[in-house]
């Protein structure tokens, strides 16, 4: 897939604000400093579609953006971030929750993995989360540029391992870097065959 538009359509704060257009939409989350919005801009071939800070869990609304009019990216707020305080941690936990669980149009959620560190408790609880639901996702480890090969390898295997704990098959995976582009193409045709899909 080439992306040759992209456009921010709207920010939502609730549900309710978010847009009434049939569009499928695929929206990707993590934790907090995941590389969410550089993994974004590296997609969509766009340096600044979606806001890249320094400091973690800034995003706090669900961002729209349409893609070659055809599709919506969506931006969900980061989760886990522990310097947040524990009332807006419940709002973005509880807008995460109805987003994915409610949103019909919603037709896969890219879950981001820091793929240089061991497998995390709470990346592992969400994952379990979207597993009990039914929620369509696929997983995709950033920051893959920032060691070895061989760490990254053996980072990837480890949090593997351990979702075939409890799964009896594992999700569409990709290794991603936004400073490299690695990944992209093979997540950007994920989700052309996914557009092509019928919805059941």
């Amino acid at each position: 897939m080439i992306i040759r538009k992209a456009e921010f359509k709207c920010s939502s704060s609730k549900m309710s604000q978010c847009p009434e257009e049939e569009m499928r939409e695929f929206a990707f989350i993590g934790r907090s400093n995941v590389g969410k919005s550089s993994l974004i801009n590296m997609l969509t071939g766009r340096n600044s579609l979606a806001k890249v800070s320094g400091t973690p869990g800034k995003t706090k609304l669900i961002n729209h953006f349409i893609i070659n009019d055809e599709w919506a990216l969506v931006d969900l707020p980061g989760y886990g971030y522990a310097r947040t305080s524990k009332a807006a941690r419940e709002e973005f936990s509880s807008l995460i929750r109805f987003y994915v669980t409610k949103r019909e149009n919603l037709h896969c959620l890219f879950v981001l993995i820091d793929s240089r560190l061991e497998p995390q408790k709470i990346d592992l609880s969400f994952l379990d989360f979207l597993g009990e639901n039914g929620i369509p996702f696929a997983i995709a480890f950033t920051k893959a540029d920032k060691l070895s090969q061989a760490q990254i390898n053996r980072n990837i295997k480890a949090f593997k391992t351990k979702l075939l704990e409890k799964w009896e098959e594992l999700p569409a995976c990709f290794v991603t870097s936004s400073e490299t582009a690695k990944g992209k193409e093979e997540l950007l045709d994920f989700i052309s065959e996914m557009l092509i899909t019928p919805v059941p």
